[in-house]
């Protein structure tokens, strides 16, 4: 039989087949990330978004208080960029971005270390990563200080943010942002903070207004702006800072990092439209304050949604968070607590509430996930991290009261912070 067939024919058909063998056998190597310079760019410019928040915020805050205590109140904001630098720098990036442990990070990155000019974060340097990631935590810790404005102790407050930044904001982070976290395996959406920065630092508030009491005075007259053309203007630099915020959250240049900017611009406008709407149904009155709060309540629901969702959710959330922050503050007075500046009415009740409507109205879920399952794991992120943040920050500002004090003494309160705490005024006219 062997000579009836037609080598030349056979050895022709082999060598034509043979590179199909080859490579159906060989795996395909996935190509290593490579840096991408538009990437490099966009993630410089929202680091220095996010980092404008900052004054944003101390203008806001600083505008609603008495004119005795604008200058330490603004000085909250800052003091949290100087030790929240070296906090993050020397172990907090670490523990949120490193090691394999679902609950809390180690000390691998620490003071940056392994890291140089040519280590990459997906397309990005990993120097830029920590960047970004560093104007998170630098904020949020300063969201707190709104709760507790007017009377505490500078030492009491350094020491407290830089303790609950490592133990209760840097695990959050790695719950809900590292890729070994224990939410984000359970396919917890949270774009760029709702639960991370918003819900926690809110509820942190709370427990440390909690823990200190209430400011010394008539309750019909602790809140007395004395500049609301500041908040005003700190609400707008707030606004223009979140782009950054969340169209950044997703570490590069694309039309996920354009949709996010657009929603971020539509959520406040809807939130604080509604907002002016409720005050002039309910007091015939349409306050700068009232667009102001209604505007960050918008920023803060559309902050865990915002890589997430399109027009219509930020529309509806935009809407809805008004009358639920709206009505959280309004309760401040019957529970009996004293929220200076409604850090938690507005980022604990708005970072909530944007973390489950994000579940309800998010355009693509993950294979094989359900819309019912979603809100239930954006319900479970909710509650573990809120009662987390609670329980600790109460701990750690009942431990500071008793031991260096937190709240300080009732005759500087009444004099005034600015010229007790820094020998200085806001104000010299």
């Amino acid at each position: 039989m062997l000579k009836f067939v037609n080598w030349k024919w056979v050895m022709l058909l082999v060598v034509m087949l043979f590179p199909h063998f080859v490579s159906a056998e060989e795996p395909v190597a996935e190509a290593a990330p490579t840096l991408d310079k538009a990437d490099t760019v966009w993630m410089i410019v929202a680091s220095t978004l996010v980092f404008f928040m900052i004054p944003g915020l101390a203008l806001f805050y600083g505008g609603i208080v008495k004119s005795k205590n604008v200058l330490s109140t603004m000085m909250h904001s800052f003091i949290a960029i100087l030790v929240m630098t070296l906090q993050w720098t020397i172990l907090g990036y670490s523990f949120a971005f490193s090691g394999s442990n679902p609950y809390f990070g180690d000390l691998n990155l620490a003071f940056l270390h392994g890291i140089d000019l040519d280590t990459l974060e997906g397309t990005i340097p990993k120097y830029v990563h920590f960047l970004f990631q560093g104007m998170f935590a630098l904020i949020t810790p300063a969201l707190i200080s709104g709760a507790i404005a007017e009377r505490v102790k500078l030492s009491g407050y350094v020491v407290f943010i830089f303790l609950w930044a490592t133990l209760v904001y840097d695990p959050v982070a790695h719950w809900v942002w590292a890729a070994d976290g224990w939410l984000f395996k359970l396919g917890a959406m949270d774009f760029a903070g709702g639960t991370v920065v918003h819900l926690i630092s809110g509820i942190a508030g709370l427990a440390c207004a909690l823990v200190i009491g209430k400011r010394k005075g008539d309750p019909g007259t602790l809140t007395h702006p004395n500049n609301m053309t500041y908040t005003l203007l700190g609400s707008g630099l707030l606004w223009f800072g979140w782009f950054g915020f969340n169209a950044g959250s997703g570490l590069a240049v694309n039309g996920l990092a354009a949709r996010a900017f657009v929603v971020t611009l539509i959520a406040p406008a809807a939130a604080g439209a509604a907002w002016l709407l409720i005050e002039w149904l309910h007091t015939k009155k349409a306050t700068a304050l009232g667009a102001a709060s209604g505007i960050v309540a918008g920023l803060v629901v559309i902050t865990p949604a915002s890589g997430f969702v399109g027009v219509e959710g930020a529309l509806i959330m935009g809407f809805l968070v008004s009358p639920i922050c709206y009505a959280a503050i309004y309760l401040k007075g019957k529970l009996d607590y004293d929220d200076t500046l409604d850090a938690f009415g507005i980022h604990g009740v708005g970072g909530a509430f944007g973390a489950i409507l994000t579940g309800v109205f998010a355009l693509e879920l993950a294979s094989g996930v359900t819309r019912g399952s979603q809100v239930y794991v954006q319900f479970l992120s909710v509650v573990s991290t809120a009662a987390y943040s609670f329980v600790i920050s109460f701990v750690l500002a009942y431990l500071i009261e008793k031991t260096i004090g937190f709240r300080i003494d009732e005759e500087k309160e009444i004099a005034g912070l600015d010229q007790e705490i820094h020998g200085e005024k806001g104000y010299d006219i």
